[in-house]
């Protein structure tokens, strides 16, 4: 047979293809139009947030609003153009979906910032904590608006062109997008300046952009806070003698948890909160300020040397902090954690992790109610031998789970919203779940100075609570906490501070319980803390100052304390 008549017997008809062909023909586009649809879709579905914010920030520049949107498409194809090359196009844009959906969620949701805080405090979130945030509800809008999305990118074939080609077609859509932004920055620049001055927050909320560029700052310096030395500091501390010697100084401070100040009815709320704090007489601060906005900063922060303005991750790692100074003055310091840990802060001193034990009687999927922290406290007190101070760190109002922080038969405020997704739950739910977990606080706190009252015969004790931030409860249509200290609303910064002293350490310490509630009125913040425990427990040291303890006006002349 010759050649060719044996190659058409072989041969199929042109224009016919094989039953593995018909079951699936993968569609084809082009490496720019996929780029340029993932931007559009990005920009659409995963920032509502942004976009329903810029149009009331421009609100009167409608111009300068619309080069605005042009400038943010332009920007964004031009990012993911830039990342249209071969074998990384896909992953790349999969990895830019998947970023900006589940970020959407928390900015859309709770009002959520992701910077590089919120990141530090996700970091060191526990898994029972991080259950109440992956609800069915943000897996569903992951499945629907993330991984869908993500399965249609992967099953496309992208076409590429040869090397320089491709080089000179993404440079001819980068290069104008660049220059689209260029031309709208320029054209409307005071305004732009004016509203990036008044709405700092803005920028904040462009998915993926702003959360991508915090994880990088997050992961660059990550490494560099492994390797701190830690500088000593108050080591010439030592403790005045009691002015009657005989009963060991007890101060128990009770580190709090998510508190609103202006939930504490001592405060002024409305609802009676505080019951059992008021029936033991203890002096309220009502005008407080936090360090920080969420756990990881407030915690180090309160208990450094240094004032908010001057307290950063790195320094609080690289000096002695307030349970150290303590210790260099022999006094005897222990931790009990009921939260998410103490961010460094403990790492020196005697420490227990309550939820570890997995009482029953208290724990439940991981966390415990804050009863735990008083299971063993008499044991405790009945063993001090010296002048000693415990810090129990509440688990508190931590959300969204409010209902889990207090038991069933101590709901005060009903209905309560009970499940951690308030889209569920009517606003007033939300409040009423919150505002029982403050009376919770209240029942511990009330407990721990009854505790101290229990053993008076053999200690001078002292109670001292002081929460590490607020929260909000959609004021604003924001909820949670951790926004960025410089536009956080005061509910994430107006904390509670309260103070119980026995007589016995009223005496031994020379102070003036009138007088401290007098100076209690005065504006105060973390940034007392550390100086104002040093205070209460008589510690004279270099690093302590005196403008700074509240408590230090309020002691008898002869007693003052040595200080900067």
């Amino acid at each position: 047979m010759p050649a060719a008549l044996r190659w058409c017997t072989r041969s199929k008809p042109i224009g016919m293809a094989t039953e593995k062909q018909k079951a699936w023909v993968r569609p084809q586009i082009g490496s720019i139009t996929l780029a340029v649809i993932v931007s559009l879709y990005i920009l659409i579905v995963a920032n509502y947030t942004f976009w329903s914010r810029a149009f009331v920030y421009f609100d009167g520049h409608r111009l300068a609003f619309a080069g605005f949107v042009a400038g943010m498409i332009a920007l964004t194809i031009a990012i993911a153009v830039s990342v249209s090359m071969k074998y990384l196009i896909k992953p790349a844009l999969i990895f830019l979906v998947l970023a900006a959906v589940a970020a959407a969620w928390f900015t859309d949701r709770f009002g959520v910032i992701i910077d590089r805080e919120m990141l530090r405090n996700a970091a060191v979130t526990t898994q029972s904590e991080a259950q109440h945030l992956i609800t069915a509800k943000f897996v569903l809008h992951m499945l629907l608006a993330g991984v869908l999305p993500s399965l249609a990118i992967a099953a496309v074939r992208v076409v590429h062109r040869p090397f320089w080609s491709k080089f000179l077609h993404n440079t001819a859509v980068v290069l104008p997008c660049i220059g689209v932004v260029a031309v709208t920055g320029m054209g409307f620049y005071s305004t732009y300046a004016a509203v990036g001055r008044i709405h700092r927050d803005l920028m904040m909320t462009i998915n993926p952009h702003f959360p991508i560029g915090s994880a990088i700052y997050f992961a660059a310096t990550y490494g560099d806070n492994l390797n701190v030395v830690r500088q000593p500091i108050g080591t010439d501390a030592r403790q005045i003698p009691a002015a009657a010697p005989g009963k060991p100084r007890v101060l128990i401070i009770v580190a709090g948890e998510t508190a609103r100040g202006q939930e504490f009815s001592l405060g002024g709320y409305g609802r009676d909160t505080n019951p059992e704090m008021k029936a033991r007489n203890v002096t309220f601060f009502p005008d407080v300020t936090s360090c920080g906005t969420e756990t990881a900063v407030s915690i180090p922060c309160m208990f450094s040397v240094y004032p908010r303005t001057q307290y950063s991750h790195r320094k609080g790692l690289a000096t002695d902090n307030l349970t150290d100074v303590l210790g260099h003055a022999k006094i005897d310091v222990e931790w009990w954690d009921n939260d998410t840990g103490t961010y460094g802060v403990a790492d020196r001193i005697k420490y227990k992790y309550l939820p570890n034990t997995r009482d029953p009687r208290f724990c439940k999927d991981g966390e415990c109610l804050d009863t735990i922290l008083l299971d063993k406290l008499d044991d405790w007190l009945a063993n001090v031998k010296g002048d000693s101070v415990l810090v129990l760190h509440q688990l508190g109002s931590h959300g969204p789970a409010y209902y889990q922080r207090y038991p069933d038969d101590s709901r005060r405020f009903t209905p309560d919203c009970r499940v951690a997704d308030f889209a569920n739950c009517k606003p007033e739910e939300v409040t009423n779940a919150y505002d029982n977990t403050i009376v919770m606080t209240d029942h511990v706190v009330a407990s721990v100075i009854d505790k101290l009252k229990a053993h008076q015969d053999k200690l001078a004790g002292s109670m001292l609570y002081l929460s590490d931030h607020g929260e909000s409860l959609g004021e604003n249509g924001i909820y949670l906490h951790g926004a960025p200290y410089f536009i956080a609303p005061r509910q994430q910064t107006h904390v509670p501070m309260a103070l119980w002293l026995s007589d016995a350490f009223a005496s031994e310490t020379r102070l003036d319980r009138a007088c401290i509630a007098a100076q209690a009125e005065r504006p105060a913040s973390h940034d007392n803390f550390f100086h104002s425990v040093l205070g209460l427990m008589q510690v004279e040291t270099s690093v302590r100052n005196a403008s700074l303890d509240i408590i230090s006006p309020c002691r008898k002349p002869a007693d003052k304390l040595a200080s900067n």
